[in-house]
This record gives C-alpha cells, structure tokens and sequence, in this order.
C-alpha cells in the first residue's frame, strides 16, 4: 500500500513538474505583454476553492521562482560561475550549493513585490497586515518576475565575452528597468486612482526599497 501511495505520489509530481513546460512560457507571455490583465486576474484565482486556482497560469511565487531558475541555467551553460557559491567568507559560506543560491536569489527579488505591495496598500488607506498583505504581493509577483528574469539575464550576457552579448545584456538591463517602471506606475495609478506621475514616483520609492535590500544582501554575501 505504501509503495502504490509513492506511485501515486510520484504520478502527481511528474504531471505537475512537466505541466511547468507548457504553463511557464504561457505565463511569461501574458506576464509580460498583458501585465495588468493577469494582475487583475488574482482577485478572481483567489475566490476559487484552493484546488481550482491557477489552473491556466502558474502561481505567482512559483512563476518567480522558475524564472529566477531560467536565468541561473542561462548563467551556467554560459559558463559562468556564481560568485556567492565561489566565495568562502562571512555569510557567503552558507550558500555552498545552486540550490540555495536560487533559493537566496528568490528571497532577494521578492523583495520587491514585497515593497511595492505594502507601498501600495499604505497609500490605499488600509491597514498593513499579513491579510491585507498577501493579495497585493502575488499580484506583484508577476510583474517581478518578468524584471527578475530580464535583469539576471542582462547580468549574465553582459559579462560574457563576446562583445555583441555584453552590448544586448547592457540594453536588456535598461528596457527590463524601464518597463517595470511603466507596468507598476500603471498598475498604482489604477489600483489607486491618482495620476501616472504620482504613481510613477510611489513606484519609484518602492523600487528603491528594493534595490537598497538587494546591495545590502549582496554585500553581505559578497565582501
């Protein structure tokens, strides 16, 4: 009995894992060209039973943590060694692994969505709790991830060595700043019905949050 519940257990987690092949891209696509769509979409997935939701997008924490994975496969079959597992000192010596590289990576740029969503229910008037708080970070989940993945891309062929990669990885770096600046300016200035350059600067705040977190993190990890 036990050996047919692994069975059946080993079934459910191949079907999910390979599902991830033809949802991922599904759910890069509209994350990236109808970002305000599947924002507004979380609303409607979180009404569902629990077995009900997402069922034709991944979940948002999961869709950042497989880009975030994308890009460090990207990474290493460019054949660049990550920093953090090549250094040995101070809390650098705790990520000794790609597992918990990613894992740290994921941490790192959730931090945004973080920052953004509690920006943004500070501005609608409601009280910050963990409730009120968890809708307004998957729905900023998407957008994150979209950013994660461009900005560890960037990084990545910027480094490489040929020089044609380095000048796209530097582009790259610059549209993935600029439209998530533009998708979140225009998502606060729906949520919250204020002006584009007033969410635009609310953006701004929190995108610096985040940006101070992460150099923070990085030279934790780094020095």
């Amino acid at each position: 009995m036990d050996f047919m519940k692994w069975l059946n257990s080993l079934d459910e987690l191949l079907y999910e894992v390979m599902s991830w092949l033809l949802f991922f891209p599904i759910t890069l696509w509209r994350a990236t060209f109808r970002p305000i769509v599947i924002m507004t979409e979380i609303d409607a997935e979180a009404a569902l039973p629990e077995d009900q939701q997402y069922s034709s997008v991944l979940s948002p924490p999961l869709f950042l943590a497989l880009s975030l994975l994308l890009s460090h496969t990207v990474a290493t079959a460019l054949g660049q060694t990550d920093l953090i597992i090549a250094n040995h000192h101070g809390l650098a010596d705790l990520v000794n692994d790609n597992a918990s590289a990613l894992v740290l990576r994921v941490v790192v740029f959730a931090a945004f969505p973080l920052f953004l969503a509690a920006r943004l229910i500070r501005r609608s008037g409601v009280k910050l709790d963990r409730a009120t708080l968890q809708q307004p970070f998957y729905e900023q989940c998407y957008p994150a991830a979209v950013f994660a993945l461009g900005l560890s891309l960037s990084a990545s062929l910027g480094a490489d060595h040929h020089q044609s990669l380095a000048t796209f990885g530097r582009w790259l770096a610059v549209v993935t700043l600029v439209n998530y600046w533009i998708v979140e300016a225009r998502w606060f200035a729906k949520v919250l019905g204020i002006g584009y350059l007033q969410a635009a600067g609310n953006v701004l705040i929190g995108m610096l949050e985040g940006a101070v977190f992460l150099f923070c993190v990085g030279y934790l990890f780094t020095r």
